[in-house]
């Protein structure tokens, strides 16, 4: 996939296991050997998608709010559940309720659940926490052992997973997209895959092809769920991050929901209309949400 009269299209690859399907299906159909994939944390590839250094990117959806005047949605496919998740959490000891005025951490690798957290906590619950921002490296080891630094941690992605699989003694795991659901009645869209406004007006056939070998490739690992499962549990232990049973990635795999249609729109603009409301982004998106080689 290259972009006339340049290199290949460089596609940003988020290095959590809630990606690992795309990154199977893209195997699968061979697109892989046709992009220039870099793999990171959500908001590293955010900042080099903004800074050029990527084409395309799966993004946090706040990133994607925040930015939107630069950035395009690419239509079908994003990193959100209905219902629960699985690898977005607030893990407390005790209620939720209980929170208020009490220390909460957060991912520095967050940007949506973190927002989202805060949302649920003081839109919906009614508590003002105080929030301080920890590295994951640093969270991590505060939940191993036993988070005895705040009352409540807000934790992504593998480490998440991990914190769902095997709860830590004492602490209490609450699901971000469930709680958003139980909320709103919605789905909740973590992150989307954008391309910059610049490089689509210049590359248009080479973002419908990427476009759609990322829905393909969504399409390939729903068809497949054991093989997907056994290779994310390969590629864990290969990068050092644990050991993660197939059934539990089966499970997880089969939460996720990868797709970005009508109901998915929607919550965006429900997300998008609570954040601005709280000055969290700019304004909210419109009614209709432009999306590149879309339809809307």
């Amino acid at each position: 996939m290259r972009a006339p009269g340049s290199q290949r299209v460089r596609l940003g690859d988020i290095s959590f296991l809630n990606c690992a399907p795309i990154r199977w299906g893209l195997a699968d159909s061979g697109a892989a050997h046709h992009l220039d994939l870099t793999s990171a944390p959500p908001e590293r590839l955010a900042a080099q998608l903004l800074a050029g250094e990527l084409d395309i990117s799966p993004v946090s959806l706040v990133r994607y709010l925040r930015h939107a005047g630069d950035l395009a949605l690419l239509p079908g496919v994003a990193i959100g559940s209905d219902g629960p998740v699985r690898s977005c959490h607030i893990v407390s000891h005790g209620p939720l309720h209980d929170l208020d005025h009490e220390p909460v951490v957060v991912s520095g690798a967050s940007r949506s659940t973190a927002l989202l957290a805060r949302m649920v906590l003081e839109d919906a619950i009614g508590v003002r926490p105080r929030y301080r921002t920890l590295p994951p490296d640093v969270l991590r080891e505060e939940l191993v052992r036993g988070l005895p630094s705040a009352r409540a941690a807000v934790v992504i992605g593998d480490d998440a997973l991990r914190v769902w699989a095997a709860p830590p003694a004492g602490l209490t795991v609450h699901d971000t997209g469930a709680l958003w659901h139980d909320w709103t009645g919605l789905p909740m869209v973590f992150a989307v895959w954008a391309v910059r406004r610049t490089f689509a007006r210049e590359h248009p056939d080479a973002v419908r092809a990427v476009s759609a070998a990322l829905t393909d490739a969504v399409r390939r690992a729903r068809a497949q769920p054991l093989r997907v499962a056994a290779a994310a549990a390969r590629e864990a232990r290969g990068a050092g991050a644990g050991t993660f049973d197939v059934p539990v990635l089966l499970d997880y795999f089969r939460t996720l929901d990868h797709t970005l249609g009508e109901r998915q729109l929607a919550a965006v603009q429900e997300f998008s209309a609570r954040a601005a409301a709280r000055g969290e982004v700019p304004a909210p998106v419109p009614a209709r949400i432009p999306i590149h080689g879309g339809r809307r």
